[in-house]
């Protein structure tokens, strides 16, 4: 198939993506939200109808918050998320909130996060990550052990892994720039846009793989002499279609979230939008020709 043969274009091209996704994450940084840093979390209700973002906006920027976050929830809630309030902030809060008055408001919920608990939760989106990627690992290598030549287990499942490390690295790389310019917050449903691409992304790679490890078989049993990179090229192509439509029906449901969901989920719409098309491009565009690469590298040292 063309992508293996041609896959030093297509290294090319995602050593740009990734380069441009770590510039973006070092320049830019991540915007961490309230669950992560601490503050206070805020849900309240307007009974006769919540005032217009522009409105609620403009009343708590004259108040003095400066970092906050603001999401519509259900028919007439929003949710806040700012950093630690001041007492005279927290006394004024249902004024702030209700826009001087003007729109009558329920605070259903107030909930202050510690700069503790917050350290505590970005230790365990770590933890959880890493386990992902481990157990990950310790499986394709356990479910490809029978296959041993000319690639070991081990090294497809270390391709999976760099996969996986640029489906992470894009869609983080993205988020710090809409942080940046949209004021886009990192929160525990971030981490769990990264670890649903993750799952994702890995079904993909594994498909592929699998499909290379069944005509490596059937290649072997028929006797039959064929190159590595005509065997695996050949699996791409009949996985081909089936990834695109798989990933295409995933895209589609994740657009009309994005533009019928509500405020509250588009962030995570948005992540995962970039995060499936990360993760579809890196598994057909550079699993398979990496897993070829490998295979030349160890034969030429043989």
């Amino acid at each position: 198939m063309l992508i293996v043969k041609y896959r030093k274009i297509f290294f090319g091209i995602t050593g740009a993506i990734v380069l441009a996704s770590l510039i973006s994450l070092f320049v830019y940084g991540l915007h961490l939200g309230t669950d992560f840093t601490g503050g206070t979390l805020v849900q309240v209700t307007y009974p006769a109808g919540r005032p217009a973002p522009e409105a609620l906006q403009e009343s708590l920027n004259t108040a003095g918050l400066k970092g906050y976050s603001l999401r519509e929830a259900n028919a007439n809630d929003y949710i806040l998320r700012a950093g630690n309030l001041t007492t005279e902030e927290r006394t004024n809060l249902p004024e702030i909130l209700s826009v001087g008055g003007s729109n009558p408001v329920t605070i259903n919920t107030l909930t202050e996060v510690g700069p503790v608990i917050g350290l505590e939760l970005r230790n365990k989106a770590l933890i959880a990550l890493a386990l992902v990627l481990l157990c990950i690992l310790l499986f394709i290598a356990f479910a490809f052990r029978k296959v041993s030549k000319p690639v070991s287990s081990w090294i497809y499942g270390f391709i999976a892994l760099i996969t996986l490390v640029h489906d992470v690295v894009v869609p983080v790389g993205f988020y710090a720039a809409l942080g940046y310019f949209l004021g886009a917050q990192v929160d525990t449903l971030f981490v769990t846009a990264i670890l649903t691409v993750l799952g994702f992304s890995i079904h993909d790679t594994i498909v592929v793989f699998d499909r290379v490890r069944e005509n490596l078989r059937i290649n072997q049993e028929k006797g039959r002499r064929e190159d590595f990179a005509e065997t695996a090229g050949r699996s791409l192509g009949q996985t081909f279609v089936r990834s695109i439509n798989t990933s295409l029906t995933v895209l589609i449901t994740l657009l009309a979230l994005f533009f019928l969901g509500p405020d509250s989920t588009k962030d995570f719409a948005l992540t995962l939008l970039v995060g499936i098309i990360a993760g579809t491009y890196s598994s057909i565009f550079l699993a398979t020709p990496l897993l070829v690469s490998t295979e030349r590298y160890f034969a030429k040292r043989r």
